[in-house]
């Protein structure tokens, strides 16, 4: 679908997802619940997958959460959701993943923050988790955060540093111990036994040019997957944009191999959004697929009414109802375009380059709604329920050519 020319990795198996290679690349997320809530979790796991998430990662911090993790996979198993869970540990994983086999084996992945192993036992408490990664079969990423960086290095980088006849900024430093510090890890890993294709590398920090200049870096650095996101994005509008512009900044390049959008919800919001964010960014880059697009104008002068706005939300939240039975019984229609139009200035012209559009009449205009299928005049609609009779115009398009049977002939 895309022409970007994606940077070549190592292949690494996250339970039955692919994650680098010429895998596409992977969307996942990550649970705000209690883990040791097994219901609560279980039930938050199947409700990012149904969204999209193709690895849900959890917290494992504490002996509740890590005797919770079995039970929670097992429940998932029970309604049919194998999505790979991926456990982040901080501080004790060693203990845990050592002192808990059934979390140890029911988990797809662990997530080691080479940061927060300790101090004077980082490298034997990293050791240790790896070890286990190692005798459960299970891969792991290395996951560099800049808001948890490890000190000593950082330190140990810093008096080199002060060291040079010209020393570099702060921030370059920083900079220089994220990739390190990867590497490092990483090297360490293997050292210990870890196979390259069960290593995946993730540099994430807060500011967008920062993130995407780790990641250049990092990315002439070594050949192992990596795991991409701004970290601490924010709430709302905030958390979007900048996810949005440091993702399409990275991906771009053809760096990234699976991303996270880690979004601060809104009290009582929706977890999945942050889902949706990451699909479609990569839609939007025209990398992956994964629900039919609507396009419809922002509205100007010309269009005092409401009503393309009101008939753009509906069509848009018909087709997300829509997609969880669509996406299994017509295959490829999350490529198709649909146009909304609100007036006669670009709407002919969108609804003629989509799939399927209409141009409905802006203020003024005369009261008539033609509608194009593949680049050519088809109806046009008139009255007051053109809403409807595009809705179903929608429908036959799509079981016509996306559906495994012509039931419904498109006249």
């Amino acid at each position: 679908m895309s022409a970007i020319k994606r940077r070549k990795s190592i292949q690494v198996m996250v339970g039955h997802v692919p994650v680098g290679g010429d895998a596409p690349i992977v969307v996942q997320s990550m649970t705000n619940t209690d883990t040791a809530d097994i219901d609560e979790t279980a039930d938050q796991i199947e409700h990012l997958h149904r969204a999209g998430s193709e690895l849900v990662r959890i917290t494992v911090n504490n002996d509740e959460a890590a005797k919770a993790v079995p039970h929670i996979k097992e429940k998932l198993m029970n309604r049919g959701v194998t999505v790979p869970i991926i456990g982040d540990f901080h501080y004790n994983g060693h203990k845990l993943l050592t002192q808990y086999p059934d979390m140890a084996e029911a988990l797809a992945n662990f997530r080691i923050n080479p940061g927060n192993t300790g101090t004077k036992t980082r490298d034997e408490n990293f050791t240790t988790i790896v070890e286990q990664a190692i005798r459960y079969d299970k891969s792991v990423r290395i996951g560099v955060n800049w808001g948890s960086l490890d000190q000593q290095l950082l330190a140990d980088k810093m008096d080199a540093n002060n060291e040079l006849p010209k020393p570099k900024s702060a921030k370059e430093v920083m900079l220089d111990t994220m990739v390190e510090s990867a590497k490092r890890s990483s090297k360490l890993a293997e050292e210990v036994g870890l196979a390259s294709n069960k290593i995946i590398i993730s540099c994430k920090m807060s500011g967008v040019q920062d993130v995407i200049t780790v990641y250049e870096r990092i990315a002439k650095e070594v050949d192992y997957p990596l795991h991409v996101g701004l970290t601490e994005a924010g709430m709302g509008m905030k958390g979007i944009v900048a996810s949005s512009a440091a993702l399409s900044v990275i991906l771009q390049q053809g760096i990234g191999d699976t991303i996270r959008v880690s979004l601060t919800p809104q009290p009582g919001a929706d977890r999945a959004l942050e889902v949706q964010v990451a699909q479609q960014i990569l839609q939007s880059l025209k990398i992956r697929s994964f629900i039919p697009q609507v396009t419809s104008c922002p509205g100007c002068g010309r269009t005092k009414s409401t009503y393309f706005q009101e008939l753009a939300e509906e069509i848009q939240d018909y087709i997300v109802e829509s997609m969880p039975v669509w996406r299994k019984a017509y295959p490829g229609v999350e490529e198709m375009d649909v146009a909304v139009m609100g007036c006669v200035v670009n709407g002919p012209g969108e609804s003629r380059n989509a799939n399927i559009g209409i141009s409905l009449p802006g203020t003024f205009e005369e009261p008539k709604a033609p509608v194009y299928v593949d680049g050519e005049h088809f109806t046009t609609l008139r009255g007051d329920n053109i809403g409807q009779e595009f809705q179903d115009i929608l429908d036959n398009y799509i079981q016509k050519n996306y559906g495994k049977k012509k039931a419904v002939e498109f006249e």
